[in-house]
């Protein structure tokens, strides 16, 4: 018999294991731009802390176990933020992803009033764009991230969230 994933706002003592979770989620992404500095990797537990008090963090719990994060903020323009998705390589593919997007639309436009969801996406994360793409968000332009990785910027207006939920 098995268990079901269920996806609810992070709480303080899960810092740690969304910590150890993007550490591992992001090696991938690391190496398909041969860039082991991007922020995920180099991110401190104590900066996870401060996400985990003070913006929408969402997780994917198996049991007691993190399986999956994301993180959003609201940005001065009114976006909606959102970043750091992952999900556990051995549960990756059965929509959890996708889940833990909608469950953060859904707070950051409900208690945060977003107008528009905001996410970047690296330009070689193939798989990452086609989710996006399925849930919603369109190309708008693109960036460099802080790493250096050129990024594609993606948005979808928090009214489509609601048709698309």
């Amino acid at each position: 018999m098995g268990m079901s994933v269920t996806i609810s706002a992070a709480a303080e003592q899960d810092a740690e294991q969304i910590f150890r979770l993007q550490y591992l989620c992001f090696q991938s992404e690391a190496a398909l731009y041969g860039n082991y500095r991007i922020d995920p990797l180099v991110q401190t537990l104590d900066s996870v802390r401060e996400e985990v008090a003070g913006d929408c963090v969402v997780v994917a719990r198996l049991g007691d176990e993190i399986v999956g994060s994301v993180h959003g903020r609201i940005t001065e323009d009114g976006a909606a933020a959102i970043g750091k998705l992952c999900v556990h390589p051995r549960l990756q593919g059965h929509g959890i992803g996708a889940r833990l997007l909608r469950a953060a639309e859904s707070a950051l436009a409900g208690e945060g009033g977003a107008r528009t969801f905001r996410l970047h996406a690296g330009h070689r994360s193939e798989s990452n764009l086609r989710l996006y793409s399925r849930v919603g968000y369109q190309r708008v332009g693109t960036s460099r991230g802080a790493d250096g990785v050129p990024m594609i910027v993606l948005e979808k207006d928090a009214e489509t969230y609601a048709t698309t939920a």
